[in-house]
């Protein structure tokens, strides 16, 4: 079993930045490949960042790619979504999985979900 919990989520105007922390926890997470999804208001989950433990590579989705950085500190088992530049469209519930293979974009290849933290970007 894995253990997520995000923090690091708030309010920020426009053109603002947040860094989201991912706590993991639990048995041979260093096997796994984490994920930053969101979930806007009526929308689909969406896929954002993703890094594996074990290789450090990392890819974006093409909305955040510039903006945003993900990165992982290993003796901490924490990752981390450094989140600049942000936008109103970047309002949503953030989300912190692990599971996957490396490049995996997609919600259900990730088995372990951390609860959400709200990100909110007023205009």
């Amino acid at each position: 079993q894995v253990q997520l919990v995000e923090s690091g989520g708030g309010l920020v105007q426009r053109g603002g930045s947040l860094r989201l922390s991912c706590a993991a926890s639990g048995r041979r997470i260093e096997s796994y490949v984490m994920g930053w999804f969101r979930q806007a208001s009526g929308k689909n989950r969406e896929f954002v960042a993703g890094i594996s433990w074990s290789s450090g590579s990392i890819y974006y989705a093409d909305s955040v790619k510039g903006r945003f950085n993900i990165s992982k500190d290993n003796a901490k088992n924490t990752v981390y979504l450094q989140m600049n530049s942000l936008k109103p469209e970047d309002t949503a519930i953030y989300y912190c999985a692990a599971g996957g293979y490396s490049g995996s974009r997609s919600p259900g290849d990730y088995g372990f979900w951390g609860l959400g933290t709200q990100v909110t970007v007023s205009s």
